[in-house]
């Protein structure tokens, strides 16, 4: 049975996915009210030009369109007020990684920011999961440089096993911490194109056998991983993938994709796999480079 590990390469696979243990879907999220939302500086390449730019009543509705969706797909969600000066932070997949063991035990990492425009959302994010029975986890901030979260850390659906990218906002040895604590492995993927700095922008798990891609944010190693542990593998062209966040699209039940809308390649290729496919508008939330999956946090 895979024990903690972090696994850069297919030459360190000493396991199938068959081996890795199950984990129950989380059937919750958090989502961060948008009210002081808007592009504010500029710390990735789809911010540049949007400063000022964000129409927030626009901003507001799309919101509601995405909360709407999860409500839909039989997500409950809770809202966590936004606050001023933190206009980044209703992107809250990016401040914690939360756990559950196999004996309903909750647990949850919080993270470490790599822009000092956002590390203050931490705590905010902190307190709900203070107040909702999770035991909290902190990295030594001497020892670890940065980590954001599900941003970065993404669990395969319905295994104890996570898929960590690295390279522009988190860092490697973090996941030695975060392997170690949750006793599973972790699957490293190296980004290497910064307009895809997170792994959720490049990467989508849609349930235990199907993940959309968008090929070139990869190493040729990173690739080599994700083929050999997903037999179903869904890419999403540089357009969609870039300009419409395909790949930020999310599938919290395993069956609907809740995607920006307009993508119509990805569409075809989601509905003939035989997912539902629900569009969206996260227009002006793509400004400051983020979509569907970053505007909410699955929680147990």
């Amino acid at each position: 049975m895979p024990v903690s590990k972090i696994i850069t390469s297919v030459s360190e696979l000493d396991f199938n996915l068959a081996e890795i243990p199950t984990m129950h879907l989380p059937k919750n999220a958090l989502m961060v009210t948008p009210e002081h939302f808007t592009v504010e500086y500029v710390i990735n390449p789809h911010m540049q030009g949007h400063v000022g730019n964000v129409d927030k009543a626009k901003a507001i509705e799309e919101w509601v369109e995405v909360r709407t969706a999860f409500m839909e797909a039989g997500i409950q969600v809770y809202d966590i007020q936004g606050q001023p000066g933190l206009p980044d932070m209703v992107f809250c997949a990016n401040q914690s990684l939360p756990f559950v063991t196999v004996n309903g035990k909750k647990h949850v990492f919080m993270s470490i920011m790599n822009a000092d425009q956002r590390k203050d959302e931490v705590g905010f994010i902190e307190q709900w999961y203070r107040s909702n029975d999770y035991t909290i986890h902190h990295f030594d901030k001497d020892a670890i440089s940065d980590f954001e979260g599900m941003g970065d850390a993404i669990w395969h659906t319905g295994k104890r096993m996570i898929w960590g990218g690295y390279g522009f906002r988190s860092s490697l040895e973090a996941y030695r911490r975060v392997s170690e604590t949750f006793d599973v492995p972790v699957i490293a993927l190296e980004l290497k194109n910064p307009s895809f700095y997170h792994l959720d922008t490049c990467f989508c798990m849609l349930n235990s056998k199907t993940a959309l891609i968008y090929p070139e944010a990869f190493t040729s190693e990173g690739l080599k991983l994700i083929e050999e542990l997903i037999p179903e593998i869904i890419t999403a062209s540089t357009h969609e993938a870039e300009e419409l966040f395909a790949c930020n699209a999310t599938c919290p039940d395993g069956k609907h994709v809740i995607i920006q809308a307009g993508c119509t390649e990805v569409n075809a290729k989601l509905e003939e796999a035989g997912f539902t496919v629900v569009e969206v508008s996260t227009n002006e939330y793509r400004k400051s480079g983020g979509s569907v999956f970053c505007m909410k946090m699955m929680v147990f």
